[in-house]
């Protein structure tokens, strides 16, 4: 699925730098590495304030803290994505509203967000799945017509960039009319959360995280809490956890972020040259090609519960793929807006197929072929 020795050696004079750098300074909890990375982040994502966390668990975690949801709050998000989504929903003590995917789409439906919004409705937690753009720009407006807050969940997202009104928008033209063209993810929101797990499209060798906010406040809240409540040694001003990023990784990180935007370029060659392979083979939906996708996974749809058996074919072919997401998360808990036949639908037949930047035609010829075995 993912060829992380490749893109370490890509970078592995500038990570044996980094890594010299911080053994030599001595300091390796936050610090002048961590906070030169916020700043480069901050920068890259064109956002006021961005904030280094242990996880991108964390980071959602802590904007819904910093933003006081809390007991009694309900949160609309969506059912099909990574368990921490609903789980940080949860862990704060509220409750996640799980509504409707667009048609056609792995995306949180705006018009059934809407729908959903109750006068405990205090946020809206939209994800970014497989590393397209939500339709924020019609949820940030649903949003702010009903005084909500807007979290975005970026964790497969970064370098994602809004280039045109969402597939899942239900107003095209207006969103296109207001719409934040060139703004990344993590700058859509009220605050947003992403992950360097090292499979994600920015890596660390670990885990890490980071949260973004225009709002000073929520940022020197977060820092407050990500340093068990504390702004000065031993002064604690409400429960906080242990969430700082360690300076080893934010080397790691400052070391690859000049390589992001050549390496999604690369994702998105990929994903082209998929495209072409897999047009109008019967029983097999590529994703859309949307501007602003970073291809975080490549994710096609298999119909006619043929999904897993589709998928074991390919592996005794010596083909990697992964299931994202074999179930909805309402089985955890929340309250259930409809049937959700959407996400339903999206989990029997999600395959993800290996995408990353060294994947050479050859190998995804082969790829291809398998599938296309598979299928007939």
């Amino acid at each position: 699925m993912l060829d992380l020795s490749a893109e370490t050696a890509d970078v592995r004079g500038e990570l044996d730098a980094a890594w010299a750098r911080v053994l030599d300074s001595g300091q390796f909890v936050l610090g002048p590495e961590v906070e030169a990375f916020e700043a480069e982040a901050a920068a890259y994502l064109g956002v006021p304030h961005a904030v280094g966390l242990n996880s991108g668990t964390d980071a959602l975690l802590l904007a819904l803290r910093a933003l006081d949801v809390g007991p009694g709050d309900e949160v609309i998000t969506t059912p099909f994505s990574f368990f921490a989504t609903s789980e940080t929903i949860l862990t704060v003590g509220a409750t996640p509203v799980f509504v409707d995917l667009a048609p056609g789409t792995f995306l949180l439906d705006p018009e059934a967000a809407a729908a959903a919004v109750t006068p405990r409705t205090r946020a809206l937690l939209p994800v970014h799945l497989y590393g397209e753009l939500a339709p924020t720009t019609a949820l940030r407006r649903l949003a702010d017509a009903r005084g909500l807050f807007v979290v975005e969940d970026a964790a497969q997202a970064i370098g994602a960039r809004y280039a045109a009104p969402c597939r899942a928008c239900p107003d095209p033209e207006r969103c296109a009319a207001d719409a934040p063209v060139g703004r990344a993810a993590g700058a859509l929101g009220d605050a947003a959360a992403f992950s360097f797990y090292p499979t994600k499209n920015l890596g660390a060798l670990g885990d890490g995280g980071l949260l973004t906010t225009g709002d000073a406040h929520v940022a020197a809240r977060v820092r407050r809490l990500r340093n068990h409540g504390s702004e000065r040694r031993y002064h604690h001003e409400e429960l906080g956890v242990n969430s700082r990023l360690d300076a080893l990784q934010a080397a790691v990180l400052r070391a690859k972020l000049p390589r992001l935007e050549g390496w999604t370029a690369a994702r998105r060659a990929v994903a082209s040259r998929y495209d072409a392979a897999l047009a109008g083979i019967d029983g097999l939906t590529p994703p859309t090609a949307t501007p602003g996708h970073v291809y975080h996974q490549y994710t096609v749809r298999i119909a006619g519960g043929r999904r897993d058996a589709v998928a074991e074919a390919l592996r005794r072919s010596g083909i990697a793929t992964m299931i994202y997401y074999p179930h909805t998360l309402e089985r955890y808990g929340g309250r259930v807006v409809d049937d959700l036949p959407h996400a339903h639908a999206a989990a029997a037949e999600a395959l993800s197929l290996p995408v990353f930047p060294t994947l050479g035609s050859d190998a995804q010829d082969r790829v291809v072929d398998a599938l296309r075995r598979a299928l007939a």
